[in-house]
C-alpha cells in the first residue's frame, strides 16, 4: 500500500530523514516509534503530502509518488488518506457536527442531509452521541480526541489513516480506550493504519508490525514479540526507556523545531 524509498528531508542544515526506507502493507497497522523529535510526525507529513522531500519517493497504491503530483492529483488521492493530529486540530469556531464533516462539505457533492448522516455514523463509531451542535471547548480532551477520530473516518472513499501520537496527553485508561478505538476501526473499516508514538503500550497494543526510527533512519522492523526480543541494542534501550547516548545540540533543536 504505501513505499517509502530513500526519503530525506533537512531543516536548516539538521538532516532528519536519512534516505529512510520503509514498506507498508495493504490492510495492516504498522507503528513507527522513536525518541521525541526524531522525525516520527515529519515523516507522517511525507506521506500524506503536506511535506516535499528533498531526495527520495512516497509510493502510494503501487502508482503515485506523492513528492511530484501537482495539487489537483495531491487532492484527490487525499480524499482516500486522513490524518489524526496530535493536538487533535479541531476548528474552535466550528461545531463538533462542522468538524467531523469539513471533508464532505469542502469535497463532495452530499446533500446536507446525506452528511449529516455520515457524521452521525462516523460520531457513533467512536463511541460518541448527540454532541454534533457542541463546540470543542465544550467537550473534554479524550472526547476531543475521539472526534478527531471521528473525523478522519468520515470520508467516502477512505483506505489509509495516520495517527500522530494518538494517546499523548490523555490519561492511561483514555489512551487504552483510544488504542482500543483505533483496533475496532481498523476491523471495521478494513484500512491501511500508520501511527506514530514513543507510547510503547499503544505500539505493542495496535501493531501488526513495529519499525524503529532512529537518527533519520528505520533501524529495525517486526512484529511486536519480534521488536520485544530484538537484539538491536539501539531497540531495547527504547523500548526499556534507557539512555540512548547524549542528547546532541542538533537533536534538541530538532525537537524544539518539530
Amino acid at each position: 500500500m504505501i513505499e517509502i524509498i530513500n526519503l530525506s528531508k533537512s531543516f536548516g542544515g539538521l538532516k532528519v530523514l536519512d534516505e529512510l526506507n520503509l514498506s507498508v502493507r495493504k490492510g495492516e497497522t504498522m507503528v513507527v516509534i522513536g525518541r521525541s523529535g526524531c522525525g516520527k510526525s515529519v515523516l507522517l507529513k511525507h506521506i500524506i503530502g503536506l511535506l516535499k522531500p528533498d531526495s527520495g519517493q512516497v509510493i502510494i497504491e503501487d502508482e503515485k509518488n506523492i513528492a511530484v503530483l501537482n495539487e489537483e492529483s495531491l487532492n484527490k488521492l487525499r480524499m482516500k488518506m486522513s490524518m489524526l493530529f496530535q493536538g487533535s486540530a479541531l476548528f474552535d469556531s466550528m461545531t463538533v457536527g462542522e468538524n467531523v464533516g469539513f471533508l464532505l462539505t469542502e469535497h463532495t457533492k452530499l446533500s446536507e442531509a446525506e452528511s449529516a448522516g455520515k457524521v452521525k455514523t462516523s460520531l457513533e463509531l467512536v463511541g460518541l452521541h448527540g454532541i454534533e451542535n457542541l463546540k470543542p471547548s465544550e467537550i473534554s480532551g479524550g472526547m476531543q480526541k475521539r472526534v478527531g477520530l471521528a473525523r478522519a473516518i468520515c470520508s467516502p472513499s477512505l483506505a489509509i489513516v495516520l495517527y500522530d501520537e494518538p494517546t499523548t496527553g490523555l490519561d492511561p485508561i483514555m489512551a487504552d480506550a483510544i488504542n482500543d478505538l483505533i483496533i475496532h476501526l481498523h476491523d471495521k473499516l478494513q484500512i491501511t493504519s500508520i501511527a506514530v508514538t514513543h507510547d510503547m503500550v499503544s505500539a505493542y497494543k495496535i501493531a501488526d508490525r513495529i519499525a524503529m526510527l532512529y537518527k533519520g533512519k528505520i533501524i529495525e522492523v517486526g512484529t511486536p514479540d519480534e521488536i520485544k526480543r530484538s537484539s538491536n541494542k539501539v531497540v531495547q534501550q527504547f523500548i526499556h526507556g534507557e539512555a540512548v547516548g547524549p542528547i546532541t545540540e542538533g537533536e534538541e533543536i530538532k525537537r524544539n523545531f518539530l
